[in-house]
């Protein structure tokens, strides 16, 4: 006997409400962190420098945010957006506690609301709510996305749907208290010296001077985070209806030129960063493809006190990203990403 089998559900298997709690989770390997560390251009300490991050008071390297996001978000790949067309949204992204080598990550998500296009029937959107804990039970990840999903029964009927209420799910970085005997001056060397709070002014954008091209390498980082979404792996199924999927080819996981403008953007935003607070909404612009070399940039929105903090501020930025496509000769600079980015950052008269 002969079965096919089937992974991931379509538009019509949705129902608002609906918890799944996603299979196997996963454990923060060193070989994980330092590949997806180095791969992403990390240069933040905290996750480098044991001997730097012991001196802050985490009990060893942090996964940098990039790693956590990835982690959390493609476990519940399977089950939410494996048959999708596209990742539309992030909304309320919010970071809790520290996530170290040796833990381990289990997700669940719960359907918010449903909604079928008027326009193309084939498809509609789902709306989620995706959180991570680790193995104490402690939120380390909570976001909401919006995904549009295929359909899989053509004739399924789908009706538009949301809850009355988003669920509560309190979720505040956690960072250690700041302790003036600890001499964080000593150390101060090992990061860039103009990425303090009091060097961020309200209007700046910085401009990053370094690029990252992507190779076919990204479906080995996606495959590393247990993501199964086959428009990043399965060219043969895309070459049966080219025309239903974007650019007709393999796009590249929307995760990583995430990581990517996040890394980019590191030692001259992050570098002095406890940790990032919240990502207000972000998405993606435009695709990514191998070939494709992603820029960032920073636009500097706005700064405020950290409660309860005064030895921390918090940084309110865009991170956008940009690659460039040869158009008459030239390259077009295309935006492929936009992120609205809190950051909780060292103050100068503090550590120094």
């Amino acid at each position: 006997m002969r079965i096919r089998k089937k992974r991931g559900n379509f538009l019509e298997d949705f129902s608002v409400g609906q918890l799944f709690r996603h299979k196997v989770g996963k454990t923060v390997t060193e070989g994980l962190f330092n590949a997806f560390t180095e791969f992403g251009m990390t240069t933040n300490p905290l996750s480098k420098n044991v001997r730097y991050a012991e001196q802050y008071g985490f009990r060893g390297l942090i996964a940098p945010p990039g790693l956590v996001m990835n982690v959390v978000f493609s476990q519940s790949v399977e089950d939410i957006s494996e048959n999708a067309r596209a990742n539309l949204e992030y909304r309320d992204m919010r970071f809790g506690n520290p996530v170290y080598i040796g833990d381990t990550i289990e997700v669940e998500t719960t359907i918010l609301g449903i909604k079928p296009s008027s326009r193309d029937h084939d498809r509609g959107v789902v709306h989620v709510q995706t959180t991570g804990r680790n193995q104490h039970g402690e939120i380390v990840l909570t976001l909401q996305r919006k995904v549009q999903i295929w359909k899989d029964n053509m004739d399924a009927r789908v009706e538009e749907a949301a809850l009355a209420e988003t669920p509560d799910i309190p979720c505040e970085l956690v960072v250690p208290e700041y302790d003036k005997s600890r001499r964080y001056e000593n150390l101060a060397h090992l990061a860039n010296a103009d990425t303090y709070f009091e060097d961020f002014q309200p209007g700046d954008t910085l401009e990053h001077s370094r690029g990252r091209t992507v190779t076919t390498a990204h479906m080995e980082w996606t495959a590393l985070l247990d993501n199964t979404s086959q428009v990043h792996s399965n060219q043969y199924m895309i070459d049966q209806n080219p025309e239903r999927y974007i650019g007709g080819q393999l796009i590249v996981y929307g995760g990583i030129p995430f990581n990517l403008c996040l890394g980019l953007s590191c030692p001259d935003v992050g570098d002095n960063a406890v940790g990032d607070v919240r990502y207000v909404t972000g998405r993606h612009t435009g695709p990514v493809f191998v070939g494709d070399t992603v820029f960032a940039s920073t636009e500097i929105t706005g700064s405020r006190d950290y409660p309860g903090r005064p030895d921390l501020g918090i940084v309110e930025t865009i991170l956008r990203g940009h690659k460039f496509s040869p158009k008459d000769g030239v390259g077009e600079k295309i935006e492929i990403f936009y992120l609205e980015r809190e950051l909780a950052v060292k103050r100068r008269s503090h550590y120094t």
